[in-house]
Formats: C-alpha cells, sequence, structure tokens
C-alpha cells in the first residue's frame, strides 16, 4: 500500500492531537512535539527495506572507480532466458581482456542467479602496468562485477574496483562490452 508523503504527515499530524485527560492548558512547545513524534512515525513507514529493485549498493559518490547501471531484456522474456543471455554474454568475455582491460582474466566467484539471481564476477589487470607495478606491488588490480536479476528479468549491474580512486574507465569498458552483447540480443541497455 502507498501512500503520499502529504497523507502521512496528516495522519501523523491528527494522531499528534489525540485529547488527553490532563487539565493543563497545551503550550505551543507542547503541540510542536506531539507533531514531531507523528513526523517521526511517518518517517518510519516510509523507511522500507531495499526492494530487489535496488538491492545492490549504489556508487559511492563523485567515485572514479564505479559503474552501476540497469539492463532490460526484450519485452516477454522470463527471469530464466534473461539468466541464460546474461550467461553468454558473460561467457564469451575473452579471458585475455579487451580493449587494454582485464588483461588479467577473470572468474566467476559467486554463482546464485538460478535462485536468489545474484552473480559475481572477477576481473584482474594484467599487473604488468607502471601503475600495478608502482602502487600495487606488480600484483593485478582486482575488481568486481556483480549482477542482480529481477523476478521481471531486469539486471542491476555494478562494476567497481576494489583499490583505488580511479580506474581510468576500465569498468565503464567493461560493462560497455557485456551490453553491447546484449543490445546484439535486443536488450535495453
Amino acid at each position: 500500500m502507498k501512500f503520499s508523503v502529504f497523507t502521512l504527515s496528516l495522519l501523523s499530524t491528527a494522531a499528534a492531537y489525540t485529547p488527553t485527560q490532563t487539565s493543563h492548558t497545551a503550550t505551543r512547545r507542547d503541540a510542536f512535539a506531539k507533531v514531531s513524534a507523528g513526523f517521526g512515525v511517518a518517517a518510519a513507514l516510509l523507511v522500507q527495506q531495499p526492494s530487489d529493485a535496488n538491492a545492490l549498493e549504489l556508487c559511492p559518490p563523485k567515485a572514479n572507480n564505479c559503474v552501476r547501471t540497469t539492463w532490460s531484456p526484450p519485452s516477454g522474456s522470463s527471469k530464466d532466458e534473461a539468466v541464460a543471455a546474461l550467461r553468454d554474454a558473460i561467457g564469451a568475455y575473452p579471458q585475455a581482456g579487451q580493449s587494454d582491460v582485464d588483461g588479467g582474466g577473470w572468474s566467476i566467484a559467486e554463482d546464485d542467479l538460478d535462485g536468489s539471481g545474484a552473480a559475481r564476477v572477477e576481473y584482474k589487470s594484467s599487473g604488468k602496468g607502471n601503475f600495478a607495478k608502482f602502487f600495487n606491488g606488480g600484483k593485478p588490480f582486482v575488481d568486481d562485477l556483480k549482477l542482480e536479476v529481477e523476478s521481471s528479468g531486469v539486471v542491476q549491474v555494478k562494476s567497481q574496483s576494489r583499490v583505488g580512486d580511479s580506474d581510468f574507465g576500465v569498468n565503464k569498458k567493461r560493462v560497455d562490452y557485456l551490453a553491447a552483447a546484449l543490445k546484439g540480443k535486443g536488450w535495453s541497455v
């Protein structure tokens, strides 16, 4: 059941002014306290658990190493069909990387696409570049691609670097590559 903020405000305000059995005259301060308490109740009603449409956390504000988007399958697609297309797109991603991205390969770290609809894929840089040498001890940088498929087949996508402030567009290139594969199958990306 959905209520507008105005409706909840009216309800909470009305609840705040219930008659009392005391004989003293209410002051403006008392009235304000009651109304404020009523608004607190209304605010509590508006706070909800995240729906499956917003289960993935957002990218941090002003993050230069994170991409968050949504992909929608063709109209009439089931969740199972969306999962199959998603698996195909991930499986087609080259282990050697693409466009100077992910030269260290990738692996599926978590896969519950058929159950909860969630998966996490780890992508690694080659570890050969100067940034990897100077800032990561010559080890590859690791990024996480998190996917959550809703019951409607819509896919929530988040790709983020584990370390650093900037990824020089790596996560965007990866997400764009996968999105292009799905777009070729009629998806809205």
